[in-house]
């Protein structure tokens, strides 16, 4: 079936959205975005810089005073418009991910799963409280909690709906005014939430929305001294430069869920057929483009063989990649060359280095789009940088163990601590490994993403950010609390 198939959107919008207007940059210029199915220009959109982003805070600061103090009930009551009205634009949403970054059509219930985080976000509403005491006598002590003010967010390629939801969904309920920027690899998802906004009547300068660069609106963003807190999701290089760049300025605060090398272990008394067909999800899903997904595997040595040929089997299973516009397609290609040349560079070493490849090493397929074959590497140095570094492809390592306190030191081994995962019929097992475990979040007899819920927060430890989004505290996250002594 040609990818024709599937309607294109009658119009891609392409303007920055400012004060709840689609505006073009100052400087006019636009940037294009390449389809890495086809190589060819896809879209193209316009580039914000610096003055744009001083337009985009102003609008912003003069929307913050009454949307604040609007009853938190009616905010909510906006997201949940906004959650209704994402549900009729899926297949335009889906379209433009395909064409961006290559997810394939099919993953509209990643979509779904977001909308649904968005109602939750809004059932927060009415959930943000403060403290009182009378421990001092003659005096009333409460504490409230406000919102910041004027914030920014910085979103990924990879979870473009995801990861706007989780950061609008909260800041808005909790009564701020934000700017955001999205990936400049898949931006037209934001755009389509813009005039969503301005469908169901979002007041002006709540929400804009800009596209551009890292270097020029997002370093402006991280910067400037009239925005109060900034939440990033990207890579540890870039998270560290927007902390860098909250101390040169304001002191913002800044909230960070940067990268993850996830491991996971499967013990002798695991599920194999389970932890295996976890594992697969977690190497192909999104083509290896996340943050959460696992890839070094830690495997006790009497079931390692098994293991492997089941994960084996999973990945042939899923099938060749294919065009992410076709029906059916399971896995697409990487989101761009600069993924793609990522993903091969690490394949490439494994090989120099003549590590045991029991799937794939041939690096790239084809010589048209961004296309990688999946790859296990079998028992791979610890110090290996497939091992060390964030693949963010479909490449996975498996590697043996016999004892539990050896194996759990080589799976913190990391400075990263964003996911890890763990394979055990043995309840006591499984509760002392996940407490010894140096990260944010922890699955048993499960994996990421499957491992993962709105209703419990979403961080790292280590080098993997800090601050927490989802969960009962989320909408908490994007407000100050306020001491206030009251003589009687």
């Amino acid at each position: 079936m040609p990818r024709d198939s599937v309607d294109k959107p009658a119009h891609i919008e392409d303007k920055l959205f400012i004060n709840g207007e689609f505006v073009p940059s100052i400087s006019g210029k636009k940037f294009e975005i390449l389809d890495p199915t086809t190589d060819e220009v896809a879209a193209s959109v316009y580039e914000a810089g610096v003055e744009d982003v001083d337009r985009a805070v102003e609008a912003a600061e003069n929307a913050f005073p009454a949307w604040s103090e609007l009853p938190a009930s009616e905010r909510a009551a906006y997201m949940l418009k906004l959650a209704d009205a994402l549900e009729d634009v899926v297949p335009e949403i889906g379209y433009m991910d395909a064409v961006t970054m290559g997810k394939p059509y099919v993953g509209s219930p990643v979509t779904h799963h977001s909308i649904q985080n968005l109602r939750y976000l809004a059932g927060q509403a009415r959930d943000v409280f403060g403290e009182t005491s009378l421990s001092t006598p003659g005096k009333l002590a409460l504490s409230l909690r406000q919102p910041f003010g004027v914030c920014a967010a910085i979103i990924p390629w990879n979870g473009p709906l995801m990861m706007l939801i989780n950061k609008v969904g909260a800041a808005l309920v909790a009564g701020n005014t934000l700017v955001l920027k999205s990936s400049e690899k898949a931006p037209f998802t934001a755009l389509i939430v813009a005039r969503l906004c301005k469908q169901i009547g979002l007041p002006p300068g709540v929400l804009n929305i800009l596209s551009g660069y890292g270097t020029s609106c997002g370093e402006a963003l991280a910067k400037h001294m009239r925005v109060r807190r900034i939440s990033f999701t990207g890579s540890v290089a870039t998270g560290k430069l927007i902390q860098k760049a909250s101390a040169e300025s304001n002191l913002k605060k800044v909230a960070l869920e940067l990268g993850g090398k996830n491991p996971m272990l499967v013990f002798d008394d695991a599920d194999v057929t389970l932890a295996a067909r976890g594992a697969t999800m977690a190497t192909l899903i999104n083509t290896g483009q996340g943050c959460i997904l696992t890839t070094r595997i830690y495997v006790h040595s009497k079931i390692v063989d098994g293991f492997v040929e089941e994960l084996k089997k999973g990945v042939a299973a899923a099938g060749e990649p294919g065009d992410p516009l076709v029906p059916g397609t399971r896995r697409g290609p990487q989101a761009d060359q600069t993924q793609l040349r990522r993903v091969v560079g690490l394949i490439e070493d494994g090989r120099r280095n003549n590590y045991d490849i029991a799937l794939g090493g041939k690096g790239r397929i084809g010589d048209k789009g961004c296309y990688v074959e999946p790859t296990i590497f079998v028992n791979v140095p610890e110090d290996a940088k497939v091992m060390r570094e964030e693949v963010f492809g479909p490449v996975v390592c498996v590697t043996t163990f016999t004892d539990e306190a050896d194996v759990i030191r080589r799976a913190n081994d990391t400075e990263f601590g964003l996911y890890a995962s763990v394979f055990t019929k043995d309840l006591s097992r499984a509760v002392r490994v996940a407490k010894a475990f140096e990260a944010g979040l922890v699955g048993v007899n499960c994996t990421s993403p499957a491992g993962l819920s709105e209703d419990l927060a979403f961080g790292g430890w280590k080098q993997s950010g800090s601050g927490r989004e989802n969960g009962r505290r989320a909408v908490e996250a994007w407000t100050e609390e306020k001491s206030i002594m009251i003589s009687l």
